[in-house]
């Protein structure tokens, strides 16, 4: 467990364990051998596991707890799932009428102890314990969940299958089986829980492995006997309203979780794979507010470029960048702008992510044959002023929105290209004509999500040699250097002397040194220049120059940046310019 310097130092010295001189000198050792100070201590004997957690009992005013040897009964235990309880070192030991009693290694960890709050709906009284604790409960976690297991395959053996209508009865009770429910609401719970945007349910030859997608990046969770992957799918195909007699194809479905504390969509998507389904649900949380523009992370003259387009009464805005990069979101917080009770706004969307009220949303349905471009040609009948199209995926929609553009309206999209100049000959690629890409866009937004650097445990450094050799490799450094001292962001190009940025790693990260995620952009406003040289058809090449000598800010540029000031760190800019 770690706890910041200072309250370290506090108790140590209060409870005459150290010195000041005594807490420096250990302290500086142990940053050295790469472990905390409180493991330091107690691998040289200087204090007892026990002995510290009683200190911090003390210094917090609470009750200490051993749990060893506590019998903890089964649905008590349960009220915190065992993710949590593991990744947060917090265990319900207790409950009665008046109150639940939780035991933790951290009196500090006010995120959680909120959220259990809220869970358990009454009133808690918060005991410290030791992790030695804590990991001997975690362990009536899996016994419990180990019987329960076994159960399942009895169900999943000793009912013979003699024709479909016994093997769906079957999947329906395996659905409503308490230890499947138990396992997809804490695979779900969590899931929120962690601001996680997908998870992955893949079976494998003899095991099913649970992944969840935060901050961009996919991690393991879980892993669960292969023999509980038939009720989970079951348990998310009844949820999702899907069949459940269906293995062999593809299958796409919805839910909603509403409670007091969040308001949850969740879009699911099962395929067969070779060793069963594998499942991906998207988590949408319809509760988060729309990001203002101010927020998106756009530097000062990108976000005067987007202001003065949006504000034109008609043409086309396009946002860039490959599958997961926020482009919707970007397009959402533009929205929000435009949404005046004086104007018309209809949507096409594939899905609907988040609900705007004042906008005319409306959902892609291929069966149905609504398509992008069926309903974008719709919408020309329905007197709007901003149209916007979640995709545009083909000639038919990209001729539907640039006329609309041409006939006076205000029209916004996404397309799938790496920056934003190469929007330009992919928008030729789908038969639109020069002269038209020229004079109906506007502006061409592309971006990338990049984690941002968590700030409770930031710390500065300056590149080795050999980082500074390697990032030579990769990209153009000098050019870089030369805009952050144009921007007067550094006083001179010594890369040598830079301070950069990272995250140790801590609680609120889960030892990541990430939390959350930022954009970073690079934004081409067709100026005249521009539209001259789109009508001479232009190469990339020439096209970028042109943007250039605009002061248009790459990608790469504005991630740098944001990599000085402190907000990501190289690396990651790296990463997602390399994907």
């Amino acid at each position: 467990m770690k706890f910041q310097k200072d309250l370290l130092k506090k108790i140590l010295i209060q409870n005459k364990v150290l010195t000041e001189k005594k807490f420096n000198q250990f302290f500086n050792e142990a940053k050295e051998t790469q472990l905390n100070l409180i493991e330091y201590l107690i691998e040289k004997k200087i204090i007892t596991e026990e002995s510290f957690y009683k200190n911090i009992a003390d210094y917090f005013k609470m009750p200490f707890i051993i749990l060893k040897d506590k019998i903890i009964r089964r649905d008590i235990l349960n009220l915190i799932p065992e993710p949590i309880a593991h990744v947060h070192r917090i265990i319900v030991f207790d409950k009665t009428n008046q109150e639940c009693k939780i035991a933790t290694t951290n009196p500090q960890d006010f995120q959680i102890i909120e959220f259990i709050k809220k869970k358990i709906q009454g009133n808690i009284k918060i005991f410290v314990t030791t992790p030695k604790s804590i990991d001997n409960v975690i362990q009536e976690y899996h016994k419990g969940l180990k019987s329960e297991f076994k159960e399942i395959n009895k169900i999943s053996i000793d009912k013979a299958i003699k024709n479909d209508n016994q093997k769906n009865e079957k999947l329906k009770q395996l659905a409503e089986d308490l230890p499947i429910v138990r396992i997809v609401d804490t695979l779900l719970e969590y899931a929120i829980f962690e601001k996680c945007s997908d998870i992955h349910i893949e079976p494998l030859e003899k095991e099913t492995i649970v992944r969840y997608r935060i901050d961009g990046i996919m991690r393991k969770v879980m892993t669960l006997p292969k023999n509980t992957h038939a009720g989970i799918v079951a348990r998310i195909k009844v949820l999702s309203n899907l069949k459940l007699d269906e293995h062999r194809l593809p299958q796409d479905g919805r839910f909603k979780i509403k409670t007091s504390e969040y308001q949850v969509s969740f879009r699911v998507s099962i395929i067969p794979i070779f060793d069963g389904e594998k499942v991906v649900i998207r988590i949408l949380d319809e509760k988060s507010q729309i990001l203002s523009l101010k927020k998106l992370g756009l530097q000062e003259q990108p976000f005067e470029i987007i202001k003065r387009n949006i504000e034109k009464p008609h043409g086309i805005i396009l946002v860039t960048g490959p599958t997961g990069s926020g482009k919707t979101t970007t397009l959402y917080s533009i929205l929000n702008v435009l949404n005046k009770p004086s104007v018309n706004i209809s949507t096409i969307e594939d899905p609907i992510e988040y609900r705007m009220p004042g906008i005319n949303q409306s959902q892609v349905s291929v069966k149905a044959g609504f398509t992008f471009a069926s309903g974008l040609r719709a919408f020309l009948r329905q007197d709007p002023d901003i149209i916007m199209v979640g995709e545009i995926r083909d000639e038919e929609t990209a001729e539907i929105a640039v006329n609309a553009a041409m006939t006076g309206h205000l029209v916004l999209s996404t397309l799938h290209t790496n920056d934003a100049v190469t929007t330009i000959p992919r928008l030729s690629d789908m038969k639109v004509p020069s002269f038209l890409i020229s004079t109906t866009i506007n502006c061409i937004i592309a971006q990338r999500l990049v984690r941002k650097i968590c700030q409770n445990c930031i710390t500065s450094y300056k590149l080795t040699k050999e980082m500074r050799e390697d990032l030579s490799q990769k990209i153009n450094i000098d050019s870089i250097l030369k805009m952050l001292k144009e921007k007067k962001i550094i006083a001179n190009k010594d890369l040598k002397n830079l301070l950069f940025y990272k995250g140790k790693g801590c609680k609120k990260c889960n030892n990541e040194g990430y939390k959350g995620r930022i954009g970073i952009y690079e934004i081409l406003e067709i100026t005249p220049e521009i539209k001259e040289a789109i009508d001479r058809k232009a190469s990339s090449e020439e096209l970028r120059k042109i943007a250039k000598k605009q002061n248009m800010l790459s990608i790469l540029e504005d991630g740098f940046i944001k990599a000085k000031n402190g907000i990501t760190t190289i690396e990651e800019v790296l990463r997602v310019i390399k994907e």
